[in-house]
C-alpha cells in the first residue's frame, strides 16, 4: 500500500493505561463511522505498515482509545506516539451528491455565479477558524473560505466547483479596490 493511495485518517497520541492502549485522534466528521475498522495503516518512516485493531473505544467526537494487536504494553504504545494513521481511499464513507472531500477537489475549476470561470484549485488549507480553498487566479493565490453560502455545488463529471464569492474578495488579492492614499 502506498501513501498516495490512502487518506490521512488521524494520529496516534499518548499511551493509555498499561496494556498497550493508545489515544487515537481521528480527523473525521463522524468517528462512529470508523468504530468497526479491523485495521489501519501506520506510517513508519516512509512506509505504511498494517496494524490490526483489537479494541476501539470512542471517547469523544474525535478521540478513541485503541488497542492494536501485538502492542502488549505501555512502552510499545509509547513508541507509536505521533505516528500517522491512513486508510485506502476506497474506504472513505460515501457522501451526498452536494458534499466533497477536500482532497478530491484539487485540480477542479472554480466557477463563480457572477464572475464565471475563475481558476484552478491548488489545495484546501485547514485553518483553526475554517478551511479555505487555495485557488490560482491570474498568477496569484486566492483564498476562498469554505463557509456559509460561498461554496456551492460540485460537479464531479466536469471537475468544477460552484461558488458565490463575496463582493470584493478577488480585488483584495489583485490589489484593486477603493483605497485612499
Amino acid at each position: 500500500m502506498r501513501v498516495e493511495d490512502c487518506f490521512l485518517l488521524g494520529r496516534i497520541g499518548k499511551a493509555h493505561a498499561l496494556l498497550g492502549e493508545c489515544k487515537v485522534y481521528l480527523d473525521v466528521d463522524f468517528i462512529e463511522d470508523y468504530e468497526e475498522m479491523e485495521s489501519v495503516y501506520v506510517l513508519q518512516g516512509n512506509k505504511l505498515a498494517p496494524f490490526f485493531i483489537e479494541d476501539f473505544n470512542i471517547q469523544g467526537p474525535n478521540m478513541a482509545i485503541v488497542r492494536f494487536k501485538n502492542i502488549l504494553d505501555r512502552t510499545q504504545a509509547e513508541d507509536l506516539q505521533g505516528l500517522e494513521l491512513y486508510l485506502p481511499m476506497d474506504e472513505l464513507p460515501e457522501l451526498a451528491d452536494d458534499q466533497f472531500y477536500f482532497h478530491e477537489i484539487k485540480g477542479f475549476t472554480i466557477v463563480d455565479s457572477k464572475l464565471g470561470t475563475l481558476g484552478t484549485i491548488i489545495k484546501v488549507e485547514e485553518f483553526p477558524a475554517q478551511p479555505v480553498i487555495v485557488m490560482r487566479y491570474q498568477g496569484k493565490e486566492i483564498l476562498i473560505p469554505i463557509a456559509g453560502n460561498i461554496v456551492g455545488n460540485i460537479d464531479r463529471t466536469a471537475n468544477t466547483l460552484a461558488t458565490n464569492l463575496p463582493d470584493g474578495l478577488l480585488e483584495v488579492y489583485m490589489g484593486g479596490g477603493d483605497e485612499e492614499e
